[in-house]
């Protein structure tokens, strides 16, 4: 019996590396590619908004209108995000540096995020009045049925007059000072035992400007001694501010 013919052997032609394969190492390189680029990209967004920390460097006017009030604040003046919107508002938080009564920009940045620095700002709350008079005009019927004992010398020329310890005002004290032409000045502060204990919002007054807006404004007691140039500052920033008031139509933002 004739042993069967054995079969040539077969050659495999096949690539090492399949088209596919190369097809699919080609797209994970771009898609690597791409990823390095996004996270490069995001990185530095994301780097730029926690150094912000909320804070922003924008000039751009925001008008905002509470009660019969409408104002244009510069964007970085106000302290929240959330605020930064054109509209109607409750109120609107705004935060300065003192004196230059300017807002947020990177030159002044240590002043808004060191809180060692944050001496050197005030604190603005814009909100309708609820009150027909602001702080001053309640010393007499309000605030002065509420003292403790006798009246005593207080720093920078101010007098000071300690407050019932059951009308609620927990450690402060209330600082008055006469004014020519003007109702007495009146601020209510929690002094610490040394400069050094001091916060960024020791003392607040409250002021009423406009038609019916009241400001709320907090500081340091380390600038107690600029309390009459502070008052009238502030009462400026916010006057100046307004829509359709006297001198507001050329005022310009872009320098807070």
């Amino acid at each position: 019996m004739t042993p069967p013919l054995s079969s040539a052997p077969t050659i495999d032609e096949q690539p090492l590396i399949s088209s596919g394969l190369v097809y699919r190492l080609t797209a994970g390189i771009a898609v690597l590619a791409a990823l390095t680029v996004a996270i490069t990209i995001g990185g530095r967004w994301l780097g730029e908004k926690i150094s912000l920390a909320g804070h922003t460097d924008s000039v751009k006017p925001i008008t905002v209108t509470i009660g019969e009030d409408s104002l244009r604040l510069g964007a970085n003046t106000i302290r929240f995000p959330s605020e930064r919107v054109n509209g109607v508002a409750e109120r609107i938080d705004l935060y300065l540096t003192w004196p230059q009564m300017q807002g947020y920009s990177d030159a002044d940045r240590l002043r808004f995020d060191d809180i060692s620095q944050s001496a050197s700002l005030i604190f603005l709350q814009l909100s309708q009045g609820t009150m027909s008079r602001d702080m001053s005009g309640r010393l007499e019927p309000i605030y002065s049925h509420l003292m403790d004992g006798a009246a005593f010398a207080g720093p920078h020329g101010l007098t000071t007059h300690r407050l019932r310890a059951d009308a609620g005002y927990s450690d402060e004290v209330l600082l008055t000072a006469p004014r020519v032409g003007e109702p007495d000045y009146v601020v209510r502060c929690i002094l610490p035992s040394s400069p050094d204990r001091a916060t960024s919002g020791d003392c607040q007054r409250d002021i009423k400007v406009g038609k019916d807006l009241s400001v709320l404004y907090r500081f340091s007691s380390n600038q107690l001694g600029d309390w009459q140039r502070m008052d009238a500052a502030v009462r400026s920033f916010v006057n100046t501010r307004l829509v359709d008031a006297p001198g507001a139509g050329g005022i310009s933002v872009s320098d807070d």
